[in-house]
């Protein structure tokens, strides 16, 4: 008898098909939290991990954890949400653009209104002055003839989880050295992130810079929020940072300031020259660089960019009878001699856009259109300088600064709300 034979067939019932797993036999073979978190970390964008969480709950658990979510945010900038004016409020980035729904759930739950700071000196207000990393630093300005005002009431705040730290007077043993005197210009500013944080202790730590511009020297203050306490920065001379740098007698010698790799860069003043003036955040020391010495335009048409490696470019802004040309300088070795053409970008459609300045490889433009008009509110717009796509984030005032920051799901407090 044969196995094809219908006796045979009778007496041996064919093998039944394989089982196939369906989604309940998936579900009792779980991925470990570990590798979830392998892979969450690898996600392109903060957004996308938020959608992520909300899949399921063991996501949103494995998304939750502190370390993770700190491994994440070292890993991954946070997104450019909006713009906040010094009296105008939170602007927040408008679909399409991708952070806009982040936006809007920020701009629900912070309070960029303040109201949970204590109040200023009588007829002083609250005046945004500086924005890094989800913390906003405002002073307390006179509301009527601010001119001249050089030390004032300073606060550091986090209006996402509404806390904030009052910063001390620079003390009188400190602020001696420029006693009576007056300088061409003042400065207060945040410190951007090392990028190497790892505790909650170092994600609510920061510095605040305060830097004088007097006729015949530069006086510069370190503030720490972890010691709580003003520190002195070595008194330099002009002559000192280079010779041959003569002082001003009636204005500053440098001007808007930039940020790129660990360094503050301020732009010559077109009326003194062509130098720049470098501070290097890590060592908290100054230094003189000379940009590439074809480009011989206004100040106001420069801006610093990462370019890349850690290298630091100059963006250059010129006019050509299709539009706006823009030609990128790189550093190739650090040395302020070496600067090399790198490359340069066409003319973009259109007209009215205005060369802010950058935020590590994108360049911040204002768009007018075709009527300028600096009363009204232009359209705030990045442009990709790997991509070279330029893209809409929302209308805000010209003076507004840009505030970058995680969805409230994954960000933590910024600053410590402990008190004195």
């Amino acid at each position: 008898m044969g196995r094809n034979s219908p006796e045979h067939r009778r007496r041996c019932p064919p093998r039944p098909p394989p089982r196939r797993h369906g989604p309940q036999d998936m579900a009792s073979l779980p991925i470990p939290d570990e590798l979830l978190a392998e892979i969450f970390v690898r996600l392109p964008t903060p957004t996308d991990l938020v959608r992520a969480s909300a899949a399921c709950v063991s996501f949103r658990r494995v998304v939750a954890d502190r370390s993770f979510l700190r491994q994440f945010r070292k890993l991954h900038a946070p997104p450019l949400l909006g713009f906040l004016g010094p009296h105008t409020g939170f602007d927040p980035a408008e679909r399409p653009h991708p952070s806009a729904s982040a936006a809007t759930a920020v701009a629900l739950a912070a309070d960029f209104s303040f109201s949970f700071l204590p109040a200023p000196d009588p007829a002083h207000r609250w005046v945004v002055w500086d924005v890094r990393d989800g913390r906003v630093l405002l002073r307390g300005m006179p509301l009527e003839n601010s001119h001249g005002v050089v030390f004032t009431e300073t606060v550091v705040c986090d209006p996402l989880h509404r806390r904030y730290l009052m910063l001390p007077s620079i003390p009188d043993d400190l602020a001696a050295s420029v006693e009576g005197l007056r300088p061409r210009s003042c400065e207060i500013f945040l410190v951007p992130e090392g990028g190497d944080e790892s505790t909650t202790a170092e994600e609510t730590s920061f510095r605040v810079i305060w830097v004088g511009h007097y006729e015949d020297k530069l006086i510069t203050y370190v503030f720490s929020s972890s010691t709580r306490h003003w520190q002195a920065i070595r008194s330099l001379t002009w002559t000192d940072l280079s010779a041959g740098l003569l002082s001003s007698t009636e204005t500053t010698l440098f001007c808007r300031r930039q940020y790129v790799y660990g360094c503050f860069y301020w732009l010559p003043n077109s009326k003194h020259g062509i130098k720049m003036l470098v501070l290097n955040t890590r060592k908290m020391e100054f230094s003189i660089a000379e940009p590439p010495a074809e480009p011989k335009v206004c100040y106001r048409h420069i801006t610093m960019v990462e370019a890349g490696e850690g290298r630091p470019g100059l963006v250059v802004l010129t006019y050509g009878p299709r539009g706006h040309i823009y030609t990128i300088w790189r550093n190739n070795n650090g040395s302020s001699s070496q600067w090399q053409k790198d490359k340069v970008i066409p003319p973009s459609p259109g007209s009215g856009y205005v060369l802010r300045h950058s935020m590590g490889t994108h360049l911040l433009l204002n768009h007018w259109g075709l009527s300028f008009d600096e009363e009204l509110c232009p359209d705030l717009c990045t442009l990709d300088m790997k991509t070279l796509q330029i893209e809409r984030v929302c209308a805000s005032t010209a003076q507004s600064f840009a505030y970058s920051n995680y969805p409230p799901s994954l960000s933590s407090p910024t600053v410590s709300n402990d008190g004195y």
